[in-house]
């Protein structure tokens, strides 16, 4: 009897061991790709106020924590944990879009589980990189907005499509390239290395969200561009700013009409 697609993603999603989380999810991909799995839609599907995630770090509000200088070994540390924390959080947010939207297409469920297994790589090279540094994942506290935002549009997947890969990840295509210059700066080669990986990996992961944003658009006979605007503007909670990684965007799936919204943003131009 084929085990149930969604059940076992639940399983992982509420796995607060790192370790067993991450060898859970190498478990699924195989049997996914060996085609084990029954995509039978569950009785009910939990609203996750929490996913599994280790004790530590500590959550706290973005405001309360401490800011720390990068040329310090401390500072270095905290961004290289700042980033194993989106990581982390990213592989959750992956799983969730699994365990939730159980109305998709097949490939819905195959683009997302190779985004929740990247995102566990990532995870793992940054968390490798920040041992080397003689840190580990939870030696800094964090905090838990990317959750917060998932939470909130567990209603509808073309939200969620609009808010967490097109808006909150997307955010990541413009922060990363800045902080690969900081990390050049002070001499972390092998930072660097990691975060153009991450760079690279990323953009496949919003155009992930970007092509189920526009097929659930076109399902609904919505434009995709007013949606999106829409959309940003009544479940966003903080401020949509530049400047924007245009060149990185239009890869990810930005049409050229959100691109030109986004640079009248950046430009202070409202309508």
């Amino acid at each position: 009897m084929s085990a149930n697609f969604f059940e076992t993603i639940l399983t992982c999603l509420q796995e607060k061991n790192v370790e067993a989380k991450l060898t859970q999810l190498q478990d699924i991909q195989e049997s996914w790709l060996s085609g084990l799995f029954s995509l039978s839609t569950t009785d009910e599907i939990q609203k996750i106020p929490n996913p599994g995630r280790p004790v530590q770090p500590i959550l706290t509000a973005p405001k309360l924590l401490p800011k720390r200088k990068l040329g310090s070994k401390e500072g270095h540390a905290a961004l290289m944990h700042s980033i194993a924390h989106i990581e982390f959080n990213a592989i959750n947010l992956a799983l969730d879009a699994l365990y939730r939207f159980q109305e998709m297409p097949y490939a819905f469920y195959d683009d997302w589980l190779g985004v929740a297994v990247e995102e566990s790589y990532h995870f793992q090279l940054i968390r490798e990189h920040l041992c080397s540094l003689g840190y580990d994942y939870g030696s800094f506290s964090a905090h838990n907005g990317l959750w917060v935002t998932t939470y909130e549009t567990a209603h509808d997947p073309l939200v969620r499509m609009a808010l967490v890969p097109r808006t909150l990840e997307a955010r990541g295509l413009d922060v990363t390239p800045p902080m690969i210059k900081k990390l050049q700066a002070i001499g972390d080669k092998r930072g660097v290395e990691i975060l153009k990986i991450l760079l690279h990996d990323e953009i496949g992961h919003v155009a992930v969200g970007s092509r189920w944003f526009n097929y659930l658009c076109e399902q609904q006979s919505k434009s995709p561009v007013r949606t999106f605007q829409e959309t940003v503007d009544k479940y966003f909670h903080g401020n949509l700013r530049g400047p924007f990684n245009y060149e990185a965007r239009i890869e990810a799936g930005f049409s050229t009409a959100e691109i030109e919204w986004l640079r009248s943003i950046e430009q202070g131009i409202t309508y």
